[in-house]
């Protein structure tokens, strides 16, 4: 944990309140996002028991799988889902605007946490393979909805990506609780800490929040006392009599705290202004949203059970570079987020003591002498930054600085590029941040193609198609 974020810990404890990590929302929320709450037995791997879902918070939809170690019954529930989800992700990824190479927008799911994540990657692995015709056949929907949870959750491991969100984990990113980090997988005592209710204490809220009885678990996992005492006898009850009526009322009271709770998590975030560089990254959303559609519109194979090595390596790459940028853009946006890093000594705010903008010298390699101010500022922070770093300014992004020495508090930079007329230059007496995060891509590692990829990684490698065994069960 960062020195703020240690610092507003013991602040939630003594005051008995989540600590607000940012002053902005540094992730995209739709206007109606789809709500996707799934339970599956306790033990099992990826067997369903009931999902809550949709887009409207006063017309929640229930799925339930009456006995969850029954093939018909489990994909029947999954045909289900698809009448729902694939219609929401077809709404988007049909409109694109070919000009731009993006969808016009993207869908938004919103599961609890991230096992609710994990959940939708094993929904997506078991169904995005299985045919639809022969002696096991699913309706079409299935394997296209496979299709979709599959590239939903691939997405959401890319930091700043809001396609899939975990509720846990984007109010974490925002609030800093007095429980531990497991504590805060709780999406009601999570909340409880957040918005606790009026005259009580977030600890004392989060608390009662974690008895299952009163705050039944945001899944995937059902509560094992819940399995033993009402869920088991109402599956056999099912298989006696065929009546599923008590089943869906008791799975319905097991879910409807959590799709409230996930409102008011999304209230919350809502009320928080938008970062700068949110819409930039929903863009990045929205244009691999329509890279997918079109795969699909083409007929391309669904996604391998593994990446070749050489899709690893390219996706490594992409994902390091993407939470570079996520990380810095934050910094960037947010001066709570630079607060962080000033105290870690990677930014160092300050005073402009004085200028040289008359400087000028010849680098090296050149023969000519350009124009390389010099400005000295003094500041209190600890700068652990090596001289001759690249730096940046928030107020200032598109001017490229370096670090020229550190020096009891005053800290030479040099400006580089980004003048215009000199009306870019620091004023003496004014307030600056400098820092070595940069919120671009950055630079990639160069990889060869993949026809010249070497013997040692696998060589060239051939063109995917599913087998049998893709399609194999994993239900359990």
């Amino acid at each position: 944990m960062t020195f703020l974020g240690s610092y507003l810990k013991v602040q939630a404890l003594q005051t008995g309140r989540a600590q607000a990590l940012t002053t902005l929302r540094h992730v995209h929320l739709a206007e109606k996002p789809m709500v996707f709450i799934p339970l599956r037995m306790a033990g099992e791997a990826a067997a369903p028991v009931a999902a809550m879902v949709g887009d409207d918070r006063a017309d929640p939809r229930l799925l339930i799988v009456p006995q969850p170690r029954n093939r018909d019954h489990r994909f029947a529930f999954m045909a289900e889902l698809a009448e729902i989800l694939v219609p929401y992700i077809r709404q988007f990824s049909s409109r694109i605007d070919l000009q731009e190479e993006r969808c016009l927008d993207a869908p938004q799911i919103l599961v609890p946490n991230q096992g609710g994540v994990s959940f939708t990657r094993l929904l997506g692995r078991s169904t995005r393979f299985r045919s639809t015709t022969g002696p096991y056949a699913v309706p079409p929907l299935v394997p296209l909805l496979g299709r979709w949870l599959t590239f939903l959750h691939e997405r959401s491991e890319f930091a700043g990506s809001a396609i899939l969100l975990s509720m846990t984990g984007v109010l974490s990113e925002h609030w800093v609780t007095g429980q531990s980090t497991a504590e805060d997988g709780n999406l009601a005592a999570l909340l409880a800490w957040i918005d606790p209710p009026a005259g009580e204490r977030g600890d004392a809220a989060a608390l009662l929040a974690e008895d299952p009885l009163r705050s039944p678990p945001a899944g995937p996992d059902t509560d094992p006392g819940f399995d033993h005492q009402v869920l088991e006898p109402l599956i056999k009850l099912y298989e006696s009599t065929g009546v599923k009526s008590q089943l869906h009322a008791a799975l319905l009271e097991q879910l409807t705290p959590t799709w409230d709770l996930m409102w008011r998590g999304a209230d919350l975030l809502r009320a928080l202004p938008a970062a700068a560089r949110v819409a930039a990254r929903w863009e990045r959303d929205r244009v691999a949203l329509a890279r997918e559609s079109i795969r699909i519109a083409e007929g391309a194979f669904p996604p391998g059970r593994w990446d070749n090595p050489q899709a690893a390596a390219r996706r490594l790459a992409m994902m390091e570079s993407a939470q570079q940028s996520y990380e810095a853009g934050k910094a960037f946006d947010d001066p709570l987020v630079m607060a962080d890093h000033r105290m870690e000594g990677v930014a160092f705010e300050g005073r402009v003591v004085d200028l040289e903008v008359d400087r000028k010298i010849i680098p090296p390699g050149k023969v000519r002498r350009v124009l390389r101010p010099l400005v000295t500022i003094r500041t209190d922070d600890p700068v652990r930054i090596t001289p001759g770093k690249k730096l940046l300014s928030p107020q200032r992004p598109k001017q490229s600085c370096q670090l020229m020495s550190i020096d009891d508090g005053l800290v030479v930079i040099q400006i580089n590029s980004g003048m215009s007329k000199g009306a870019t230059i620091p004023a003496v007496g004014e307030t600056v941040c400098y820092t070595e995060l940069d919120p671009s891509e950055g630079r990639r590692p160069r990889l060869p193609s993949l026809e010249l990829t070497p013997w040692t990684h696998g060589g060239p490698p051939t063109e995917y198609v599913p087998t049998d065994e893709d399609a194999g069960e994993i239900w359990s």
